[in-house]
């Protein structure tokens, strides 16, 4: 229970901090690096690197691929480890675009992940989870965007809880 209490506790912080820092922030395109061309208008992929925060997909360094259609992946990952301690967690996600617009993305998904924390042993009753939500994206400055999403996660403990989940991409294509 501990360990959940504490995961709350940061995805309320990171919350927060995303609020914050999108309050003052203006809107220009979308999953671009032109203008507002979306990857249907661009016919080719669009390639996100960045980072993701999520207890459904992962924590880590984030690869997203937009295809030339309303569908898109993103694969998490992210190890430290201090002392005799690592701390590693793994993810994938699919999103599939509800709505797009010029700035913005709304999007429904499932995602799933493994989590290991330990020296030898996993300390974490539920390493394994799955998710599935609604998010949306926003672009922040040129082709910097911002998603956050809601996900009700599964945690093979049999705990199941709803939890938001943050992430930073810098598109390209």
């Amino acid at each position: 229970m501990y360990e959940l209490t504490e995961v709350r506790v940061k995805a309320t912080l990171l919350c927060l901090l995303f609020f914050l820092i999108l309050g003052p922030s203006h809107s220009f395109s979308q999953v671009s690096v032109q203008g507002s061309q979306q990857a249907e208008n661009l016919g080719k992929n669009v390639y996100g690197l960045g980072i993701s925060v999520g207890p459904a997909s992962g924590i880590g360094i984030s690869f997203r691929d937009h295809f030339p259609s309303k569908i898109s992946y993103q694969i998490v990952g992210g190890i430290i480890k201090t002392g005799g301690q690592t701390s590693a967690s793994i993810g994938a996600e699919f999103q599939y675009d509800l709505v797009r617009a010029n700035s913005t993305r709304f999007f429904f998904g499932p995602s799933t992940s493994y989590f290991y924390n330990g020296s030898g042993s996993n300390s974490f009753a539920a390493p394994f989870r799955l998710g599935i939500g609604v998010g949306g994206e926003l672009n922040v400055q040129a082709a910097v965007n911002i998603s956050l999403e809601g996900v009700f996660v599964y945690f093979s403990n049999g705990d199941i809880a709803p939890m938001p989940q943050i992430a930073c991409h810098y598109y390209f294509y």
